[in-house]
């Protein structure tokens, strides 16, 4: 996949987190810093109002993708980066974040909250990587 169409793809799925968090939750995401602390909240929401379907491997695939995608969009706003697609694995390639020295993988965190850890935070590892980026 071309850089250009990553890009484009990922702000797309960031747009649609968006538009799934007003329409399913009335939450209103607005790409700032602050709306970054709801997506913990919607991920968990999902889980409350769909159940076991949820859990399903191709809502959660969805799910994660939107929101990883979601926290990576407010993150190039705030400290830059690009999209890189990485089938290194080809049974398992994943997208993550570039920003300099540093990759985030942001649908990942979003799994593992919603998966196998509700404890598990996207906006503390937003707020981690951002400070990454500070230092």
């Amino acid at each position: 996949m071309k850089q250009a169409e990553l890009a484009t793809l990922m702000e797309e799925c960031s747009v649609d987190a968006v538009r799934t968090a007003e329409q399913e939750f009335d939450v209103t995401l607005d790409f700032s810093k602050e709306s970054v602390s709801k997506v913990d909240d919607i991920l968990l929401s999902f889980l409350d109002k769909y159940q076991d379907r949820a859990l399903e491997d191709s809502a959660v695939f969805t799910i994660c993708n939107i929101y990883g995608a979601y926290l990576g969009e407010c993150y190039r706003k705030l400290a830059g980066g690009h999209w890189r697609y990485d089938d290194t694995d080809p049974e398992a390639p994943f997208v993550v974040l570039d920003v300099a020295d540093r990759s985030y993988a942001f649908a990942g965190i979003c799994y593992e909250r919603l998966v196998n850890n509700s404890n598990i935070s996207a906006a503390l590892y937003f707020e981690q990587a951002l400070g990454q980026q500070v230092q």
